[in-house]
């Protein structure tokens, strides 16, 4: 099959991400000595720098990591949680009955910042300066503007100037919108990572002190008071159309720490698929893949490879899998303590659940019901729901989907899903998968002195109570973050891509192709990728398209148009449009091995 590149291979150590100065960082850290947890963290620090619309340094971070001498698996979880003044009744207090998609009302605990010195303190090896230094360098002296960090400035430019003053000091230099290539600098941010690094060099020479010494920078000193000032004392203007100040507190910030938990597994042809828990949407794809072994996905994915029919069966039945799946996360998922997780991941229900696979488009919403409980549904996604079986209201907006897995911006700054990633494996055979997000640009005003945006991570809770995902101070909103990580005898990699609720379809096809199909790690990125936009968008307003299917051209045009006599909805999003997949790990042959999308032409694998 052709490749856009080859799959790389060493013995030394990879990196793969969403932008190329990210992986570089990665790989120079490995290069000075430092292990795969070090390198991730580099290139992260550099993510939140070089690509500010999909993320920064106060946004949310879940990390999957394997630790090779002991064969510790682990998640860092670095999703920050709801305020304290956070509740349901606060929101309606205001006469707020969703939780709007920009401005402070959304804040939660910047979780990315402190997820990374957990990291490094349990399991890196170099001082903070060094692993911190190049984002530092790229926030004081300058980097190349992505193209799409340019078209997101200039879509909400205008917003910047009449309604968030900090941020169009910081994004819109000189009064100007700064075009795709310019050297951008953030004086600001990078002031802010230099007096983060002079707390840790004053807590003495001890690395693990020296972490302590920033994290409670950022957590309890400078960085909690200015986002406390300035969330509690100045209105900002949201998606309500309104003015209003926030509930996020430098005490939210001070009582919060990133914690370390286990990952969710399940096996699935011959390895075992790690996700996070179900306070993140990560299960999901393991529901897929046990609903797909329940319908005999290996015989699809052979008979595919040869068959314009059987591709078109292999994509209905991926499809109607995740319309299932992405259900049960609609009515089930959350960090409410109550998931029946184990039941959901269970063999005998994806039975259950797979014999709800049709031979046409289901236009359907249909959770199920784990040990025989009834789901809990949000009203407002009955209501939309209803509006869409009806055939009228918003549910169509999103059709397109999150394309590349970068952000579709509104003039106000809403977006429907947008991250970045990283992967990484070092020399001992170490791995570890991250997913960077939030803290946009687009979405929050940048705190004044900081140089970085909070996360607006709480528009994906319900303001109503009783549910998994309700608002609920202390709790983790439901995020879309979904690192990976595969694992088998001996071999296994790192994998992920940023794309909000599409990161868990994206990959679907991917593990199919490289895991059943014996693609190498590069030919299953490149291959066409498809996702239902059936699904929920997790983002405010939540719009979906009912039967939704959006796939790139080079399925054929035989295979779309099998798909749409078979009920779809297709939409044709052009030959390389969806997703920006990438993966890092150790080969069956025992070589390392890294492979990143070619699809925006930004992300890149570097390795030897």
């Amino acid at each position: 099959m052709f490749t856009t590149r080859p799959v790389l291979t060493g013995t030394f150590g990879m990196v793969a991400s969403t932008h190329w100065l990210a992986s570089a960082v990665g790989m120079r850290t490995l290069e000075a000595g430092g292990n795969a947890f070090d390198a991730a963290a580099a290139a992260g620090f550099t993510l939140s720098v070089v690509e500010p619309h999909l993320n920064g340094p106060g946004g949310d971070a879940p990390v999957i990591g394997h630790r090779a001498a002991d064969g510790r698996t682990f998640v860092v979880c670095g999703q920050g949680v709801v305020p304290a003044l956070a509740t349901t009744d606060a929101f309606r207090d205001l006469g707020v009955d969703e939780v709007p998609g920009t401005g402070h009302l959304a804040a939660v605990v910047p979780g990315a910042f402190g997820a990374w010195l957990d990291l490094l303190a349990r399991y890196g090896t170099l001082p903070l300066a060094d692993v911190l230094g190049p984002a530092l360098g790229y926030a004081r002296d300058g980097h190349p503007l992505a193209p799409a960090a340019a078209r997101t400035i200039a879509t909400v430019a205008d917003m910047f100037r009449a309604h968030w003053p900090t941020s169009a000091q910081v994004y819109l230099p000189g009064g100007a919108v700064p075009a795709a290539g310019d050297r951008f600098r953030n004086p600001d941010l990078a002031r802010t990572f230099e007096r983060l690094l002079a707390a840790a060099s004053a807590a003495g020479p001890d690395r693990e002190a020296q972490l302590e010494g920033a994290r409670r920078a950022f957590y309890e000193g400078f960085v909690a008071q200015a986002v406390d000032t300035f969330v509690a004392g100045t209105p900002v203007l949201d998606a309500t159309g309104r003015a209003h100040t926030g509930f996020l507190r430098g005490d939210d910030l001070a009582a919060w720490r990133a914690t370390e938990e286990p990952t969710v597994a399940v096996p699935f042809a011959g390895v075992e698929v790690h996700k996070t828990g179900a306070w993140g949407q990560g299960p999901v794809l393991l529901q897929q893949l046990r609903l797909l072994e329940q319908l005999g996905v290996e015989d699809l994915v052979r008979d595919a490879a040869d068959h314009d029919a059987a591709a078109a069966e292999l994509v209905h039945v991926v499809v109607e899998v995740a319309k299932l799946a992405f259900a049960d996360r609609d009515a089930w998922y959350g960090d409410s303590g109550d998931v029946p997780l184990d039941a959901l991941l269970s063999v005998g229900y994806a039975a259950e659940r797979a014999r709800l696979v049709g031979d046409v488009a289901d236009d359907g919403f249909r959770p199920g019901a784990p040990q025989g409980r009834a789901p809990r549904l949000a009203r407002a996604l009955v209501a939309a729901r209803a509006a869409a079986d009806a055939g009228h209201g918003d549910a169509g907006r999103g059709a397109p989907g999150a394309g590349l897995g970068e952000p579709t911006v509104s003039p106000i700054g809403l977006s429907p899903g947008d991250t970045c990633h990283v992967d990484v494996v070092d020399r001992w055979g170490n791995q570890v998968s991250a997913t960077p997000s939030g803290g946009w640009l687009q979405s929050s005003p940048v705190v004044p002195g900081l140089g970085f945006a909070l996360p607006t991570r709480a528009q994906m809770c319900w303001v109503q109570d009783g549910l998994p995902a309700s608002l609920v101070p202390g709790r983790r909103p439901r995020t879309t973050l979904s690192p990976g990580l595969v694992l088998g005898a001996g071999h296994g990699f790192a994998f992920g891509t940023p794309g909000g609720d599409q990161q868990d379809q994206w990959t679907v096809p991917f593990l199919l192709r490289h895991l059943v199909g014996g693609l190498d790690l590069q030919a299953a990125i490149d291959a066409p990728a498809w996702h239902t936009s059936h699904v929920h968008q997790s983002f405010h307003p939540r719009t979906h398209t009912p039967r939704g299917l959006v796939a790139e051209s080079r399925l054929g045009p035989a295979v779309l148009a099998a798909l749409a006599g078979r009920g779809h909805a297709v939409v044709d999003a052009g030959p390389w449009a969806l997703g920006r997949l990438s993966a890092a790990g150790v080969g069956p042959n025992g070589w390392l091995c890294a492979a990143a999308n070619a699809r925006g032409q930004q992300g890149y694998a570097v390795g030897r």
